[in-house]
């Protein structure tokens, strides 16, 4: 039994030249012949092959003798099939590319991000989601140089975004804003539950609320808790939201929004944490506002004064409300004013 070894080229004249090596056997030429047969997987022809051999045959029928030149029309040449990307459609004609399905070779992963993107844009698609995890570094200069945009990153994971039809981008941008809150915390004989930071900052050196960035997934509240927790040592529960502030251009050029709690201490002892507080006290509160600072920060004086408000009950501040809704299927939080429901409508 004699095993065929098949090569392939592509002749000037545009046809496919075939070469067929067999073990221990000297090689014929043809003049003129249509394929033999191809054993591995191209289109298959009768047999018809006529001329002479270099040892003089002259018209042989079957496989008894061994073409090795073949050119034909009939031979197309051999295609690389390059799938697509594993990924979903969202609910706005967006692609979400699975990273845990990404090729692991910046070769492959070249090829099947072209022809996905090709694939989507003929489907009508819009919008494609890549998240490239933080061991796929290696693909985010592949995908920026196809015309992917950089759209935010996370610890672990890096997100980027191709907006596919020839119209302005509708993608959703980027976090663009932090978020903070303050908590205002007043005991029974009207003293303040205030910090100074330790840090090089305009407020260097200010008796200052408590404050702090929320972490992800963290209610406002729950986040006011726990900086005042975290910088004091004082426990306390949530009563009322009562005022907020929003900013741009600060940390990081983002917008900034600090939401102002009010609490009830539970508890008076303070104990700091000396990695980010210099010290803490309860402070009158004329003391407090009585401070340079306060006097020339309008908006920070306000919000003191807010809060004071809300102590005495001039002002009635939102209140959190646990609902459900489709948004996420899930209970959240509702800040509103009670007191406003129960008076008449205005018209």
């Amino acid at each position: 039994m004699v095993s065929p070894a098949a090569s392939f080229a592509l002749h000037p004249s545009g046809y496919l030249r075939q070469e067929i090596k067999f073990t221990n056997f000297e090689i014929a030429r043809t003049s003129r012949c249509i394929l033999l047969e191809s054993t591995i997987g191209f289109p298959r022809r009768q047999s018809l092959w006529s001329g002479t051999s270099s040892r003089g045959s002259d018209t042989l029928l079957g496989s008894r003798r061994i073409i090795k030149n073949v050119l034909s029309q009939e031979i197309s040449a051999p295609s690389i099939v390059v799938e697509v990307l594993d990924a979903r459609e969202d609910e706005y004609d967006g692609i979400v590319i699975d990273p845990q399905g990404l090729p692991t070779s910046a070769n492959a992963f070249a090829s099947a991000l072209k022809a996905s993107l090709s694939n989507w844009k003929s489907k009508g698609n819009r919008g494609v989601w890549l998240k490239l995890l933080e061991e796929q570094a290696d693909l985010i200069p592949i995908a920026i140089q196809e015309g992917f945009s950089c759209h935010h990153a996370e610890p672990g994971y890096v997100m980027l975004t191709y907006w596919i039809p020839d119209e302005p981008c509708l993608l959703p941008a980027g976090p663009s804003h932090q978020i903070g809150v303050g908590g205002f915390v007043i005991n029974d004989k009207l003293e303040v539950l205030v910090v100074k930071e330790k840090c090089s900052c305009n407020c260097s050196g200010v008796w200052k609320l408590p404050t702090g960035y929320i972490n992800k997934s963290e209610d406002l509240f729950d986040g006011a808790i726990r900086e005042v927790r975290e910088e004091t040592g004082v426990d306390t529960i949530f009563l009322k939201m009562v005022a907020f502030r929003h900013v741009h251009l600060v940390g990081f050029e983002k917008s900034d929004i600090l939401f102002v709690c009010m609490l009830k201490p539970l508890s008076h002892k303070i104990s700091i944490d000396e990695s980010e507080i210099q010290a803490a006290k309860w402070m009158p509160y004329d003391e407090l506002i009585a401070q340079p600072y306060y006097e020339e920060d309008h908006m920070c004086k306000k919000v003191i004064e807010i809060c004071m408000a809300a102590y005495e009950e001039h002002n009635s501040g939102f209140i959190a409300h646990q609902l459900p809704s489709k948004l996420d299927g899930k209970l959240s939080y509702l800040y509103y004013d009670d007191a406003s429901l129960s008076k008449p409508n205005i018209l």
